[in-house]
């Protein structure tokens, strides 16, 4: 394979040397969704573009207490590379950071110069390109949520929500942000360019909600990547931790991850929406609804990738433990917003901000096209609150449940590709073992001191 062309790099070069930045810093996800990075002098920049960066292929099947995970092509095989080079279509300086620019990775096989098996920014290239063939283009919004915490050495974590004001849901300002938390990050990461539009204080003490413009959905998913990275690095920064854990407290509801999901056609049109049709939907919108119905319980596995997840379900917790759907209902799975025209488009509700934005995005399209391609009808909508187990399946209720189901669909894994599949598979079970195998608090506070 030929070397590529970094005749590109040289415009760069002077345009960051301008701005004064001598560093670049290339990110790129592993398996959950974690920021791996290396620092790049700027005069490096082109040997970086023409050769790449070498890291172990194993960063893919590390946990994140830094232990190696047996998948295959890692531990097995050596511990080969793979090789990272700068997309330099992606550069933006770090307002919080002078000096430093930074940008994504791309991920290689060094040998056969193809995507790397475990890359989650290439499994939804992989996806789009489906969807390219059907003749659609997905559009997609993020919305996150995430906690902030304080260090509190008499907590037993060590931290507590920053602050513990309670009641303060759909806030902004000094009420339930005393320290200015949300107006600082809004506008640093406004600074960013990754398209934050707006944000709130969410229903918990310390915790908040930041959205995301829609774009096509590769965009969407960087921006969501690079959204997570950039909100807990500035809290590191200020001595706190922002952390995007499905459900880190025992007392407070969790935070979710949704994705507000349309297609548009080749003539850039809303494909989604449909004056005539049933609740004002196109065919293609209720065969896309249909196919994240039929998929849930595997898409399950990769909305909801953590032991922790699972804690976030229940009863009255306004997290889908259903797999159902309603119009403009938050209690369902799927919400169909009320917005037709060019707004028509699907919310799913399913996922939490602990999800691997590029992972929950590519499953989700993945199981829409299938629906397409089917060509089923929904039920019908869910009328009221929801949360009725005589009138709806419920999803997988833990993370070895959600595995298997991602693995008996094979619909929906062929179209994730094989490689990854058993990688996720393999990597997700030992993250389950090694649960199973810990003694937690609750069971030495539940039997210690009587049995």
């Amino acid at each position: 394979m030929s070397a590529p062309d970094t005749s590109d790099v040289r415009p760069h070069l002077n345009r960051l040397a301008e701005e004064g930045i001598d560093v670049v810093r290339v990110t790129y996800p592993d398996l959950i969704g974690t920021d791996r990075a290396r620092d790049v002098l700027l005069h490096s920049l082109p040997a970086a573009q023409e050769h790449g960066l070498a890291f172990c292929r194993a960063v893919y099947h590390t946990s994140p207490q830094g232990d190696v995970v047996p998948v295959a092509g890692g531990l097995d095989a050596g511990l080969p590379d793979i090789c990272v080079r700068p997309d330099l279509s992606t550069l933006a300086p770090l307002p919080w950071e002078p000096g430093v620019a930074w940008c994504l990775g791309e991920a290689t096989d060094p040998v056969t110069g193809d995507p790397a098996a475990e890359s989650p920014r290439d499994l939804l290239r992989t996806v789009l390109a489906r969807a390219a063939e059907a003749g659609v283009r997905p559009v997609v919004g993020p919305e996150l949520e995430y906690f902030l915490l304080e260090p509190a050495p008499d907590r037993p974590t060590g931290w507590r929500r920053a602050p513990e004001t309670a009641g303060a849901v759909y806030t902004a300002g000094l009420r339930a942000d005393p320290n200015n938390h949300l107006l600082r990050t809004l506008r640093r990461l406004h600074d960013l360019g990754i398209g934050v539009i707006t944000g709130n204080h969410e229903f918990d003490g310390g915790q908040y909600e930041i959205n995301l413009t829609h774009s096509d959905a590769l965009d969407a998913a960087d921006r969501a990547f690079r959204f997570k990275a950039a909100v807990k690095e500035l809290a590191r920064q200020e001595g706190r931790l922002a952390t995007f854990m499905a459900k880190p407290f025992n007392d407070a509801g969790g935070s979710g991850f949704h994705l507000h999901l349309s297609f548009e056609d080749a003539e850039g049109r809303n494909a989604f929406d449909d004056p005539s049709g049933t609740h004002g939907l196109s065919p293609t919108a209720r065969h896309a609804l249909a196919g994240v119905l039929t998929h849930a319980p595997a898409l399950t596995a990769l909305a909801n990738p953590t032991v922790n997840s699972y804690k976030r379900f229940g009863p009255d917790t306004l997290a889908p433990w259903l797999i159902d759907w309603g119009l403009d209902k938050r209690s369902a799975m799927v919400r169909v917003p009320p917005e037709r025209g060019s707004g028509a488009r699907l919310e799913l509700r399913l996922g939490d901000a602990s999800a691997n934005p590029y992972l929950l995005i590519a499953g989700a399209i993945a199981a829409a096209l299938l629906g397409v391609q089917d060509g089923k009808e929904p039920p019908a909508p869910i009328e009221g609150y929801g949360y009725d187990t005589t009138k709806a399946a419920v999803l997988p209720m833990d993370l070895s449940t959600a595995l298997d189901a991602l693995e008996a669909d094979t619909a929906l894994t062929e179209a994730l590709g094989k490689d990854f599949t058993t990688a996720f598979l393999t990597y997700k079970r030992n993250e389950v073992e090694r649960f199973h195998r810990h003694v937690t608090d609750w069971e030495f506070t539940e039997y210690a001191y009587h049995l």
